[in-house]
Order: C-alpha cells, then sequence, then structure tokens
C-alpha cells in the first residue's frame, strides 16, 4: 500500500466531534493491550502516530487517523480492563456502541484478539455485535511473531472455533514486529472499503 500522508483528525468521545468528512472508515475494537495502536502504526508504516503504552486502558477515546484524505482508521478504546472503574468502563462501552451503531461512513468494524491466548467472552460478545452489524467477522489475530512458529497454526486454530468462524469471515495472522500479515491486512481494507489506491 502506498501511502503519502496520514495525520490524527481528531480524538472523539461524542459524534458531534466526529470527523466531518465523506470516505469509508474501518474501526478496529479489541481488548486493552491488545495491540491496536501498534498495529495502526504498522498499517500506517508509522513509528508512533497512535501511542503505544505498556499499560491498558490508556486509549479513551474514539481516535480517528486520515489515510490520504480516503479513509479513516478507527481506534477504538479497548475492553476488558480490569483496573478501569465500572463507571468508566460503561462510558466506553456507551462511547464505542454510539459509534459503531451511528456512524454513516463506517465500512467494517475488525476484530483483534491476541494470538497468545484464548479469546475472552468480552471478545465473544464484542464478536457478536459486530456479525449483528455487518453480517460477518475480519478478525486479525496480532503479537504472532511472540509464538514459537510449530505452536502459530494450533493457537490460530484455537481462536477459530472459540469465535465460531466460518467461511464467510476472515481471519488474519498480523505481527507489528515483523510485519507478517500486513499486505493482506491491506487487501481486506481496500476491498471492504472501497479505497482505490492513488
Amino acid at each position: 500500500m502506498n501511502i503519502h500522508n496520514v495525520s490524527l483528525s481528531i480524538s472523539a468521545v461524542s459524534p458531534k466531534q466526529y470527523p466531518d468528512t465523506k470516505f469509508p472508515e474501518i474501526a478496529f475494537a479489541g481488548r486493552s493491550n491488545v495491540g491496536k495502536s501498534s498495529f495502526i502504526n504498522r498499517l500506517l508504516n508509522r513509528k508512533s502516530l497512535a501511542r503505544t503504552s505498556s499499560k491498558p486502558g490508556k486509549t479513551a477515546t474514539i481516535n480517528f487517523y486520515n489515510v490520504d484524505d480516503s479513509l479513516h482508521l478507527v481506534d477504538l478504546p479497548g475492553y476488558g480492563y480490569a483496573q478501569v472503574s465500572k463507571e468508566e468502563k460503561k462510558k466506553w462501552g456507551t462511547m464505542i456502541e454510539t459509534y459503531l451503531s451511528s456512524r454513516e461512513q463506517l465500512r467494517c468494524t475488525a476484530l483483534l484478539v491476541d494470538a497468545r491466548h484464548k479469546p475472552t467472552q468480552d471478545d465473544i460478545n464484542m464478536l457478536g455485535w459486530i456479525r449483528n452489524a455487518q453480517g460477518f467477522a475480519l478478525v486479525f489475530a496480532t503479537k504472532c511473531d511472540k509464538i514459537a512458529k510449530t505452536k502459530l497454526s494450533e493457537h490460530l486454530d484455537e481462536i477459530y472455533y472459540t469465535l465460531e468462524l466460518g467461511d464467510d469471515d476472515i481471519m488474519i495472522p498480523f505481527s507489528a514486529e515483523t510485519g507478517l500479515g500486513l499486505d493482506d491486512a491491506w487487501e481486506a481494507i481496500k476491498e471492504l472499503t472501497g479505497l482505490q489506491e492513488s
């Protein structure tokens, strides 16, 4: 993917703050610390556009990343972080649900799961919501570089069966460190958003 200009359009907490643009959006959901920021940085070939943190629960806004004035990558707050208050969790949940259910420009929501671990009930619930909204699942299994190559297919199978993925669903193994899955990720994004490469 040939990318020229990328920038953070806005960090929003409510619909009135969403960018007033017409180009398509693809959103990324996942547990806190699943690697969404690293994933986005790798997609965009930038070191630190999306701020990464070793401390989960840092992303408390919906972050819109403008790609060549033709696409927004949307980073949603992570879920499932135990040390966030119930009130904060509820606020984030409402923020995510409002965006996913009301944003006309949204073409697809992808779920990110950590390939090292079996998907949690939160992941299963999130995927159910996504599937109801768009009819299929796009799943990125992150941090694949942290698993021995001989064990990777075993881990991917566990994700596939736990999330009950089927023929209409897409699962892409990914590593922000090595670039595994990068081309496949962009192919999926282009197909789902109708993005034309410049």
